[in-house]
């Protein structure tokens, strides 16, 4: 917009220096060509007096060579003969062409006639017997022109510093404009990254006071369904406390054995998640990115034994074949622990419920340079549309699936870098492959958070 307004500004200020000073141009030279022959005229009608007089010719050549004219050589008299018989008489340097002093001597009025290196000023003077004299001036061609350049350098100088001096105005008129519309698209981008508490002063040319208005008012509509969101949140995860406790009391009373400590191990761990949603939903700063820093993240290895341990009980009533790999040493990851076992509950949860039982299942950690690797494979049917699989909340067909899932594993991986990509398994079901970055650049990015492909097989760095 700013240079939009320099632009029109030097068009308009260009046409308008043009339209005034070239013709103010051709005036100038007009009347300094206009002033040279006046003068000239008025200097040669010197000699009018003096033709009056007598035509003597010793007498004239004195009173032009008394001249500055003549006596610079550019004053000349012609006389008409004195009869038919008689001779011209011209004294000094004669420039015109013979016709035209006779037209002048004809029409009896002064006249131009342009000769090498200027104009002659042909003035026609009555002599005492009745005949026309002509007195001839010579003016040169800088005395014609002289002061005309100079004026057009100062018509030039006049039209440039107007130039300037409207593409500066114009300038200042546009980063007036153009500020406010800056701070208001820095401030989206901000609110668009996250950061709720950024405004907008209200300042600037009315349109915009009224756009930053109207941000502002939007911003603040944004935190309010924000916080009615969480406060909804954490309501309707208080309604489960009550089914909760009954569920804890009715684990209590079965006694023991493996199962019985199992379901109380499940109930306990519900709670706790519960109760982590509720703290998490009244948060009035919710946290949108990974941690970051010395001694942030997690275990993988160590949360990975801990969930297969607690699964394995379960494959082992379903006859599920279970193999592990990958989590012999530590591997450290930036995301929070409760993030790792939210996401690997929700994808060996999706094996145990869309799998039939007897399904064989794996999960393998590869820890790389800048990447660590969680592979969740099964040998089920399959994932028929992976992309759609992909899309928050959509659940497809499946019974009694969210859609939510893939996507907490999929958020947990696009806050440090990286992604999450499904494609078949060497088991021949699905595998879900997640991509945890190390150094906040993964493989996916941006691009991969706009486009879920389904994941070829490829080389696992090596453990």
């Amino acid at each position: 917009m700013r240079w939009a307004l320099v632009k029109v500004s030097l068009a308009v200020t260009a046409m308008v220096v043009i339209a005034f000073a070239v013709p103010l141009g051709l005036v100038v030279k007009e009347m300094a060509r206009d002033r040279a022959f006046s003068n000239a005229e008025r200097r040669s009608s010197g000699l009018a007096p003096v033709l009056a007089i007598t035509t003597d010719r010793v007498e004239l050549e004195k009173a032009i060579a008394s001249t500055e004219d003549g006596a610079a050589g550019r004053l000349a008299v012609h006389l008409p003969p004195d009869g038919p018989d008689g001779e011209a008489l011209e004294i000094g340097t004669r420039r015109a062409d013979p016709g035209e002093l006779t037209a002048t001597r004809t029409l009896g009025r002064a006249s131009i006639a342009e000769v090498p290196g200027g104009y002659a000023l042909l003035q026609p003077t009555a002599l005492s017997s009745g005949q026309v004299a002509v007195v001839e001036l010579f003016v040169p061609e800088a005395e014609v022109t002289n002061g005309v350049a100079t004026a057009w350098l100062v018509l030039a100088g006049v039209g440039v510093a107007l130039i300037v001096g409207s593409l500066a105005v114009a300038d200042r008129l546009g980063v007036r404009m153009v500020r406010p519309a800056q701070r208001l698209a820095r401030a989206a981008h901000e609110l668009g990254e996250g950061r709720l508490g950024v405004r907008v002063a209200e300042e600037g040319p009315p349109e915009l006071k009224s756009a930053a208005v109207a941000f502002n008012s939007m911003a603040d509509q944004v935190v309010q369904l924000l916080a009615n969101e969480r406060e909804l949140a954490a309501d309707l995860s208080h309604r489960l406390r009550t089914p909760l406790t009954v569920l804890r009391l009715n684990a209590a009373s079965l006694g023991s054995g493996p199962a019985a400590d199992q379901t109380r191990a499940a109930v306990e761990q519900l709670e706790r998640e519960v109760d982590t949603i509720i703290r998490t939903a009244r948060e009035a700063k919710p946290q949108t990115t990974a941690p970051t820093g010395p001694g942030a993240g997690c275990d993988a290895a160590e949360v990975v034994r801990e969930r297969m341990e607690f699964w394995s009980a379960l494959a082992e009533d379903e006859g599920r074949l279970v193999r592990l790999a990958g989590v012999e040493r530590p591997v450290r990851i930036p995301v929070a622990r409760p993030e790792l076992v939210a996401a690997l509950d929700a994808l060996l949860g999706n094996v145990f419920r869309h799998t039939p039982e007897g399904t064989a299942f794996s999960v393998d950690v590869h820890n790389g340079e800048d990447a660590v690797i969680v592979l969740v494979s099964d040998a089920g049917p399959g994932i028929a549309d992976p992309d759609a699989a992909l899309a928050r909340g959509n659940s497809g067909t499946r019974a009694g699936s969210t859609g939510l899932g893939l996507d907490i594993a999929r958020r947990m991986a696009e806050a440090t870098g990286g992604d999450v990509r499904i494609g078949r398994s060497v088991l021949g079901g699905t595998e879900v492959r997640i991509w945890i970055g190390l150094g906040g650049h993964g493989p996916g990015g941006a691009e991969g958070r706009r486009s879920h492909r389904p994941a070829r097989r490829r080389k696992a760095p090596r453990r």
